[in-house]
């Protein structure tokens, strides 16, 4: 198999209170892929998720942190994925059982979405807008 590393990038991240399912939901359900897992039993010290057409997320379990320490409580979690087949995911969303918490609409600025939670209540935007146009940076 080849592998590359992927370019610098935000890689959002998540706990979650049984990391293993939310892991196969998120596969099974959006199209993730599992990229890496470590940690042992039930317990994922630190796992990542891919998207397909770029990007991905990183999650673990949820573990007691040390005061004033960021603890990602479950189901607080929200992301705007960018996919060019809305349809298509959100129908293996739906065959999967997901909770559609908004379904296929068109926004007013162009974009073709829809939203759905995940089992710990993590919400999740799926739609076509890919941001805004930015700058190209100046070589210098």
């Amino acid at each position: 198999m080849d592998t590359e590393t992927p370019a610098p990038q935000v890689w959002p991240t998540l706990r979650a209170t049984d990391a293993r399912a939310l892991i196969r939901f998120l596969v099974e359900a959006f199209g993730f892929q599992e990229v890496v897992g470590y940690g042992e039993g039930e317990f994922v010290a630190h796992a990542e998720l891919a998207w397909p057409e770029g990007g991905g997320v990183m999650l673990g379990s949820v573990r007691e942190t040390a005061p004033g320490r960021w603890r990602g409580e479950p189901g607080t979690f929200s992301a705007y994925v960018v996919t060019a087949d809305p349809d298509g995911v959100h129908a293996r969303a739906v065959a999967a059982g997901a909770r559609i918490t908004t379904g296929l609409t068109e926004t007013d600025y162009g974009s073709r979405d829809f939203a759905a939670a995940d089992p710990e209540g993590n919400h999740w935007y799926f739609g076509t807008y890919p941001g805004a146009p930015r700058p190209v940076p100046s070589r210098s």
